[in-house]
């Protein structure tokens, strides 16, 4: 005979489990929005269709456990959403980082005289 479920909200080894992956999606979206450094290049890099993505995915999984969290995975999967989406609404609304400012032009290297015979020498290398 099959056993019957009795817990419907799940073990503590899953709540932690529900917990991290939302802690992942957040990080993630985070460091899509430029908010957290990306560790593999050390810059914060902002990529809001990706942000958009991890928060989307976010939502999907609100909608999916509706009625099977417990109150406490209810409220911290809430507090990041509203978080999430607060950050992106400002990062949609600020205005765009200007462009680095162009260097100065440098002065055209000044090329060598033409060879008046026939040397062989072909180039100057000119070490600065």
């Amino acid at each position: 005979m099959a056993e019957v479920q009795k817990n419907t909200l799940g073990s503590r080894e899953d709540t932690l489990r529900f917990l991290d992956m939302v802690g992942l999606f957040s990080s993630q979206a985070m460091i899509a929005l430029g908010k957290v450094m990306n560790p593999t290049t050390g810059k914060a890099e902002k990529n809001l269709q990706v942000a958009s993505l991890f928060i989307d995915t976010l939502e999907m999984l609100q909608r999916k456990t509706t009625g099977n969290l417990t109150p406490d995975e209810t409220k911290v999967l809430q507090a990041t959403l509203t978080d999430l989406r607060l950050m992106y609404v400002d990062e949609t609304k600020a205005p765009a980082a200007p462009a680095a400012p162009a260097e100065p032009a440098k002065p055209a290297e000044p090329t060598p005289p033409p060879a008046t015979d026939d040397s062989k020498v072909k180039f100057h290398k000119k070490y600065e």
